[in-house]
């Protein structure tokens, strides 16, 4: 994904490697957190991307131009990402003798019951200030569309109150002897 040149493509190779996280909660025994993954990001973010991606119309020309001027960073983030793996894949501190393998459960095991209790006894405050978080970035980002539209339509609720039934509903007489000279 990171190497793909295209933005479509690239959003492509993100969609395979959510499937492949998702494959990854699957063998730890986290059904709903896979199928979370596959439905909310895949099903919903995925999309609102490819429609971003579509709707921007990047000029590559100038995407290239400014490529070095992020490259030492990019340089400098790619060697951290590297230390970072190296670290992981030389087991150390994640050997199994210290972490240890995932405990397998009885049929009667529900993951669901057991994130619910996590989330909603431990992390509660936390799920809740994302909420919040989360309602003020909604609010924040209507507010950043809507800001400048001069045409858009606005209610002016004391008008709406004042209307009198009369106002309402406009009554038409109909003369009959036009309609019949008129087909």
């Amino acid at each position: 994904m990171i190497t793909s040149r295209n933005t479509a493509k690239a959003a492509l190779w993100l969609i395979l490697t959510f499937f492949s996280a998702a494959s990854l909660w699957l063998l730890l025994e986290a059904e709903f957190l896979a199928i979370t993954l596959i439905l909310i990001y895949v099903g919903a973010v995925m999309v609102l991307f490819m429609f971003v991606i579509k709707m921007l119309d990047t000029d590559q020309s100038t995407l290239r131009a400014q490529f070095t001027r992020y490259l030492p960073l990019g340089i400098f983030v790619s060697i951290v990402v590297i230390v970072q793996m190296a670290l992981v894949l030389n087991a150390g501190p994640f050997d199994l003798e210290v972490v240890g393998v995932p405990e397998k459960h009885g049929s009667s095991y529900s993951n669901i019951t057991a994130i619910a209790e996590q989330l909603y006894t431990i992390y509660v405050y936390p799920f809740e200030l994302a909420a919040i978080l989360l309602l003020i970035a909604i609010i924040a980002a209507i507010t950043l569309v809507h800001r400048n539209q001069i045409n858009s339509k606005k209610q002016i609720i004391s008008e709406q109150i004042n209307v009198q039934a009369k106002d309402r509903m406009r009554f038409a007489t109909i003369n009959k002897d036009k309609v019949k000279e008129s087909k």
